[in-house]
């Protein structure tokens, strides 16, 4: 495996995840959207691995998508490509990539994990690697890491170990907002070189992993319905309310199952990610709205002319994302009959949040506060701005949301 080390950002924070399980019989799925990284965290486990005296013999890798390994897409031919690379009975690492271009891939990977003499690593399309297949072939047999872009503090880091000139963590904050973590747009200085990268992402997710597997009999609807998601991303979705509008306003009708369908589709290829609302008086889930956010809101402003920021969705999406990078289960809050913009939950710890760009106008600061002070109980409450005054009310952990990503702080 040749590897330019000099060009391989290592993201610790998943490499922290997947090191207990280096040397594991347990299958390393890493899944995420695509241009995410995946591919750039198994070569830094590579590296990680002959830095502490792998030989090179001992590690395979394969990426179906590369020039030479595009015909490898039956179980037998991806087979013959594996024991092509293996030379001898000694201990060996599999990396594969892409491995959705194997249709039935599943128990090849499996028969190589029974023989006990490797560890495997995959990666892949998230509209098949979460579906059913390796859920139902592989049970018990693997674990996950769900891995995003780039998050503020990642993004800063990785311009550091690029040389790449930094700013005050405001302007950076800015950038990140609009062109968001896709760790290729680092590499680009021209603003328009970097949306045309993020909009050939999108193409490519639509193209290959949800055209190419997932039944959609008209695409003119789903692309209506995908447009209608990504530009008003962060706000409360009902399907009765969807169905409405498509059938009065846009002249096409869609059924309720057809919209289910279709958001389940863009949410399995990691577009969007669902947040349900949750009752903290019942400790349950509540049917009805829920909201959706960006796998990266970059996707938003690369789809979009209008280039003006609507700080509210934004922000929001940003702590949405940190947080469940961070592994906390994130719901849109009901207090009563107030809501507050997220609830974080980590094993049986629990978490109020808000989120605003500032609250210097008094009549936005009572608002932000009243939810958050309708919580009785002794779970911490936190109101994230863009303010560099920060309040002290109510027990209210008033914090500013740029240094707080920044740091790479977690709730407490």
């Amino acid at each position: 495996m040749e590897v330019d080390v000099l060009t391989i950002y290592p993201r610790e924070f998943y490499l922290k995840q997947l090191r207990p399980f280096y040397d594991s019989d347990l299958i390393k799925v890493i899944t995420g959207i695509r241009r995410c990284g995946k591919s750039c965290l198994m070569q830094s486990v590579a590296l990680e691995l002959k830095s502490k005296g792998v030989a090179e013999k001992d590690i395979v890798f394969l990426n179906l998508d590369k020039r030479g390994y595009k015909n490898i897409v039956t179980p037998n031919a991806l087979e013959k490509a594996i024991d092509a690379k293996i030379v001898d009975e000694d201990f060996k690492y599999i990396f594969i990539d892409e491995i959705q271009n194997v249709e039935g891939f599943e128990p090849v990977i499996n028969a190589y994990r029974e023989e006990g003499n490797c560890s495997i690593f995959i990666t892949g399309s998230n509209s098949y690697l979460l579906s059913g297949e390796l859920v139902t072939k592989l049970t018990g047999r693997y674990v996950q890491i769900d891995m995003h872009t780039l998050s503020f503090d990642e993004f800063l880091s990785m311009k550091r170990f690029l040389g790449i000139e930094l700013h005050d963590n405001r302007i950076e904050f800015d950038e990140y907002l609009t062109r968001g973590g896709f760790p290729k747009v680092l590499e680009f200085s021209d603003v328009d070189v970097k949306f045309k990268y993020i909009s050939e992402i999108v193409a490519q997710v639509f193209d290959k992993d949800i055209y190419a597997r997932c039944k959609i009999k008209n695409r003119i609807a789903f692309d209506k319905v995908m447009t209608y998601l990504i530009n008003n991303f962060g706000s409360r979705i009902n399907l009765q309310s969807l169905e409405n509008y498509f059938r009065s306003a846009l002249q096409t009708p869609i059924k309720k199952e057809t919209l289910r369908h279709y958001i389940d589709i863009l949410n399995s290829a990691r577009i969007l990610y669902k947040c349900p609302r949750f009752d903290m008086k019942s400790r349950r889930s509540l049917m009805g709205e829920s909201k959706y956010y960006l796998a990266d809101t970059g996707i938003y402003f690369a789809r979009n002319i209008d280039g003006r920021i609507n700080y509210g969705p934004v922000l929001e999406n940003i702590v949405y994302n940190y947080l469940l990078n961070r592994g906390y289960s994130m719901s849109v809050g009901q207090i009563g009959s107030l809501e507050c913009d997220f609830i974080a939950r980590k094993q049986n710890e629990y978490f109020y949040i808000q989120v605003a760009m500032t609250i210097a106008d008094p009549s936005t600061e009572e608002r932000e506060y009243r939810a958050l002070s309708a919580a009785k109980d002794h779970y911490p409450r936190y109101l994230f701005t863009l303010d560099t005054l920060l309040q002290k009310r109510d027990g209210v952990k008033h914090v500013n949301l740029i240094d707080f990503i920044a740091e790479g702080r977690e709730l407490v």
